[in-house]
């Protein structure tokens, strides 16, 4: 039987936010559906205009259920209580009150939903698809293996979906880990420091520790506005990516076996002949293997092969032997007498536009928003 999950609307005091997330919502193609059930949950604030936009919507798929909190919950409590509702409904499409939907969002999740529904590697489906590697502070793209969707060892926090099975899972992980030390074991320190408001940093170390992977989409299927909240001061546009704005079709997904795009905690490829910290991000973290490794480092060991850097996306160059010395393949057991040394080769391959004009352009406008 194909899925038909919940909606689950997460919000807090942002108004203008939830009423261009319920906008896209009731915009959105859900034919050949019927019966959806519309959950708008509000922690306590003490804005009352959400509580009005959340009653005064008209939602003609199905029920529209709110639920308004007396006590102040957090995001980590409220995001864990929602996710509870996978018991009542089966499954549940989760979105923060940022957030924005494509017109087939609800088709994807439901596909993907039934694609991986007892694939007990899968936590769970990603309606957002990254084009920015948060660590790194850089550009990310998953290699096309032809497929419409790939495997990534990091959760979805903009946009995600679960099984009954999948939340049930991770649960159970979690009452038993809840308030651990996250660090080590191949988790990315930025992540372990996240705050204690944070359920993301728990579903990530869940990934890791359990081998489990997330589903995404290859076009996104949500975008983050990342408006003025709890985590931060100002709206950005980094988060932002292009939404799929096609017409209704049947999707090819891959299983995660068959897929040739699978992705670890630190947006690097699982699929290379050896280990991969292109970014530079494992070694600062001392959380690479024994072994040689790729790295776009000019970095004190032997280099047992090199390649370009010119193919997008920048495993591509690995993939193909694409000659050239800006990913090298080191040997980390033979040290030479070279030192460290600090490099841009990820920066110009970025950002190929960024001539000294616009970089002190840049810094300007940034230093301007910093004093204000």
């Amino acid at each position: 039987m194909s899925m038909k999950p919940a909606i689950v609307v997460v919000a807090y005091n942002r108004d203008k936010a939830l009423k261009r997330l319920l906008n896209s919502l009731e915009s959105a193609d859900y034919s050949g559906f019927s019966d959806i059930t519309l959950v708008i949950s509000i922690d306590k604030s003490d804005s009352t205009e959400v509580i009005e936009t959340a009653e005064a919507f008209s939602w003609e798929q199905g029920e529209k259920r709110v639920i308004t909190h007396p006590e102040r919950l957090g995001l980590k409590k409220h995001i864990l209580g929602l996710g509870d509702l996978t018991e009542e409904f089966g499954s549940i499409i989760m979105l923060e009150d940022d957030l924005f939907v494509s017109p087939l969002f609800y088709h994807y999740a439901c596909a993907a939903l039934d694609k991986v529904s007892g694939d007990r590697q899968v936590a769970g489906v990603s309606l957002y698809s990254h084009k920015f590697n948060v660590f790194a502070r850089l550009p990310f793209d998953a290699a096309d293996d032809g497929y419409d969707n790939f495997y990534f060892r990091f959760p979805s926090s903009w946009g995600q979906a679960w099984t009954k099975d999948e939340w049930s899972a991770f649960r159970s992980w979690l009452n038993e880990h809840d308030g651990e030390d996250l660090h080590g074991n191949g988790m990315p320190a930025p992540a372990a420091e996240w705050g204690s408001s944070s359920w993301l940093k728990y579903a990530l170390k869940y990934a890791i520790e359990e081998g489990k992977t997330w589903f995404y989409p290859r076009i996104s299927y949500t975008t983050n506005f990342f408006d003025e909240g709890e985590h931060t001061n100002e709206a950005v546009t980094d988060l932002q990516v292009p939404l799929s704005l096609g017409k209704k079709r049947e999707y090819c997904f891959s299983l995660y076996e068959e897929s040739g795009a699978k992705y670890d905690p630190y947006f690097e490829n699982e699929a290379l002949p050896f280990q991969s910290d292109i970014y530079g991000l494992k070694r600062r973290d001392q959380a690479l293997r024994d072994g040689c490794f790729y790295s776009s480092e000019i970095l004190p060991f032997k280099i047992k092969e090199s390649f370009g850097l010119s193919l997008r996306p920048v495993d591509s160059n690995v993939l193909f032997r694409i000659p050239g010395e800006g990913i090298c393949l080191y040997d980390p057991s033979e040290k030479t007498g070279k030192k460290h040394k600090e490099s841009a080769r990820l920066e110009k391959y970025f950002y190929p536009g960024m001539n000294r004009k616009k970089i002190m352009k840049l810094i300007g406008d940034r230093f301007e928003g910093y004093f204000k």
